[in-house]
């Protein structure tokens, strides 16, 4: 089966250069979309997937720059900016966030769909294996949470028993990472109640997880306690994978 033909995001806010650059990659045999700023550029990005991305740097609202810093804090695409500036400290802060190419306006057909090819090609040697991703697995401190089955692995691969309670709890925790799950959530989680002074329910179900999770529960590293608020989970969250069949 033929790939794919690749999918060019044009980012650019002078709508006759945008039409332009349509032109160019059409003629080259590219599928383009054009966004004009960067909500558009972001809503784009999550109906679709897309090969590179040509990134103007002078933009309204946000620069070419700061999109370039978010989109890399959630993603490896390949950026080239496009700009009319020459100036060399922009060049070093494009490349210095994470952009693969830099070419400056004006610039001719063949040069952008050379650059291009240059990337892709440049990419797709990089490119690590490819793998499937069980969206249903979420990992956390090396653990995986299933929320098909509610069970919950070891970073050994060993099946560790969980109550209901417990899971629901954790599964919680991972959706709110780095945010506060109040006592008040815990024990709506667990028996729909409200929370008050003298119930210790809420704590003691977090004690009891990180019996199972924390080398030491004492001084947990996973599920911080928050002063008068409730506890947080700080531990980076990813899905499981694994390699995909050839």
């Amino acid at each position: 089966m033929d790939a794919p033909e690749p999918k060019i995001l044009i980012v650019e806010d002078d709508r006759r250069l945008s039409r332009l650059i349509n032109r160019y990659l059409e003629r080259a045999h590219f599928i383009s979309h054009t966004a004009h700023n960067g909500d558009e550029l972001h809503q784009l990005l999550k109906a679709d997937n897309y090969s590179l991305i040509l990134l103007d740097i002078m933009l309204p609202r946000k620069s070419g720059l700061e999109l370039a810093k978010e989109i890399r804090q959630v993603s490896d695409i390949p950026i080239i900016f496009l700009t009319a500036r020459a100036d060399i400290s922009d060049k070093v802060s494009g490349l210095d966030i994470g952009a693969d190419d830099y070419i400056t306006k004006p610039f001719e057909e063949q040069e952008l769909i050379a650059r291009i090819h240059s990337v892709l090609r440049r990419v797709r040697k990089n490119k690590p294996a490819a793998f499937t991703v069980h969206k249903h697995k979420i990992c956390f401190a090396d653990w995986v949470l299933n929320t098909i089955d509610q069970t919950l692995t070891s970073p050994d691969g060993q099946p560790i028993y969980i109550t209901g309670n417990e899971y629901q709890v954790l599964e919680a925790l991972t959706h709110r990472r780095n945010a506060v799950l109040s006592r008040d959530d815990i024990l709506a989680l667990m028996s729909g109640r409200e929370w008050s002074p003298l119930d210790r329910s809420a704590d003691m179900a977090i004690s009891k997880i990180r019996k199972k999770i924390e080398k030491d529960p004492k001084n947990p590293e996973i599920i911080k306690t928050i002063r008068n608020k409730g506890y947080q989970l700080t531990a980076d969250i990813d899905f499981y994978k694994t390699p995909a069949k050839s």
